[in-house]
């Protein structure tokens, strides 16, 4: 009889089993559970405040049987609100799209199919890209500490020490105002952005 391994549910042919048709099943771990976990795809449309992504025993030809196992989901929602998903509890790896105008939360549930918080979880900006991990109980961002040069946007809260060139900036004209819970970052007295003081957010 089958069992399957903890994080990827791979099915694990017993030895002696499925004589015959054993390469069937190999195929379906190969093209549905291990390809779709290193480079697999899928939207997921999100139909209320808390959605657990789908997951299964083995593989299926049928992508939408298996949200989680995929390397890369996109997320969109017709909640018309900020929503939340749940991977099941396995540790792995994500890069997740947010397509909607609303922030979406990522956490792993304490059962698979449930969408009951585990532990942490991780928000993500609408329209935005991030990468995550999972060990099974807490979601966290891919990289907390980046060598090099940034180049584009940053959303969020800047710690630590940064150094180098930030462009050309003339500081004589920009003021910071605070006003219901958020910071109005202005240039000569109009609002060019804000942040979102729980959140971190910045917004154009």
């Amino acid at each position: 009889m089958s069992t399957y391994s903890p994080d990827l549910r791979i099915e694990l042919i017993t030895t002696g089993d499925q004589a015959g048709t054993w390469g069937a099943t190999t195929n379906t771990n190969l093209a549905y559970v291990i390809e779709q976990a290193v480079a697999g795809y899928i939207s997921v449309a999100v139909a209320s405040a808390n959605q657990a992504l789908t997951y299964i025993n083995g593989g299926s030809a049928v992508a939408a049987d298996n949200q989680s196992v995929h390397a890369t989901i996109a997320l969109t929602t017709s909640t018309g609100a900020n929503f939340a998903v749940y991977a099941p509890p396995a540790s792995k790896l994500y890069t997740i799209y947010n397509a909607s105008s609303y922030v979406a939360t990522i956490y792993n549930s304490t059962v698979i199919g449930n969408t009951t918080a585990a532990g942490t979880g991780v928000a993500i900006p609408a329209g935005k890209v991030m990468t995550m991990w999972s060990d099974g109980t807490n979601f966290a961002v891919q990289n907390s500490h980046i060598i090099g040069t940034v180049v584009g946007n940053v959303t969020g809260n800047v710690t630590g020490n940064v150094t180098g060139s930030a462009g050309s900036l003339a500081t004589t004209n920009w003021t910071v105002e605070e006003s219901g819970g958020q910071l109005l970052f202005k240039y000569g007295g109009t609002t060019k952005f804000t942040m979102d003081q729980t959140t971190g957010f910045i917004a154009a």
